[in-house]
């Protein structure tokens, strides 16, 4: 369900002659379908973080700051520059939730990798990390043996 083009279109052009009311109303009418089109491609993981609400609203406020130069030089239709805005907001959200998730204390020093000797200590270092208490303890006694 996308805009009407033709009242779009005549909102661009009132847009581009400095109507702030019109630039209003333009970004208005579109905001229900970047709201529905964020919340089928938000991943589910993020969206317990982040409400595509939130992204929409970043996207429109960025759409704003942009849109004399997408009237200047506007190469598609203005819903799909719109799209591409939240295609690109929801990647950056994306890779914040991500970075969130990683975290430097797994990270290993040059001086813990070089202390490893064979394949099987390199591989008891990684699967300690993954290891039970029992597990480990399994481990250790067939190591032992």
């Amino acid at each position: 369900m996308l805009p009407d083009s033709e009242t779009t279109q005549q909102l661009l052009l009132a847009a581009q002659g400095g109507d702030a009311a019109a630039v209003n109303e333009l970004l208005d009418r579109h905001r229900d379908s970047l709201r529905r089109m964020v919340q089928a491609r938000l991943d589910r993981a993020v969206a317990r973080r982040v409400d595509a609400s939130d992204v929409v609203q970043d996207v429109l406020l960025e759409a704003h700051g942009r849109l004399n130069d997408f009237i200047q030089n506007g190469s598609m239709p203005f819903h799909l520059w719109l799209r591409h805005l939240a295609k690109d907001r929801m990647i950056d959200v994306h890779r914040r939730h991500h970075a969130h998730r990683r975290s430097v204390d797994r990270e290993q020093t040059a001086q813990q990798m070089a202390d490893v000797s064979s394949a099987f200590d390199l591989f008891a270092q990684i699967s300690a990390q993954e290891l039970t208490p029992a597990a480990a303890s399994i481990r250790k006694e067939i190591e032992a043996r």
